[in-house]
């Protein structure tokens, strides 16, 4: 029987993945949205705002009702914790994850 590399066949898909997540993620911004470019923290490293890709500043209440609106793209509204949570679509992509953004 024949022995297969598992560790180098996933290697091999992963990468695959990837090249095609960053064409998809280059793709342009759909018209009329923003994307969020960085955040802003608090002390202990949680996302409490955000800046758009037009220069908007929005706290995380106002961030939220824009994501769920549609406005934002590349990112995901979800309810965990008992609330609703805004995270960047998953693209495999590690960079533009939102607590990867630079901070203003």
């Amino acid at each position: 029987m024949e022995q297969k590399d598992f560790e180098k066949i996933y290697e091999q898909y992963k990468q695959q993945s990837e090249g095609q997540s960053r064409m998809e993620a280059g793709q342009s911004i759909p018209e009329g949205k923003e994307e969020f470019v960085a955040v802003k923290k608090n002390n202990d490293g949680d996302i409490i705002g955000f800046k758009t890709s037009t220069g908007r500043v929005l706290d995380y209440i106002t961030a939220l009702d824009e994501a769920k609106s549609g406005n934002i793209a590349n990112v995901d509204v979800f309810h965990k914790y008992g609330r609703d949570i805004i995270r960047s679509e998953p693209d495999g992509i590690k960079e533009n994850n939102l607590s990867e953004l630079p901070e203003f």
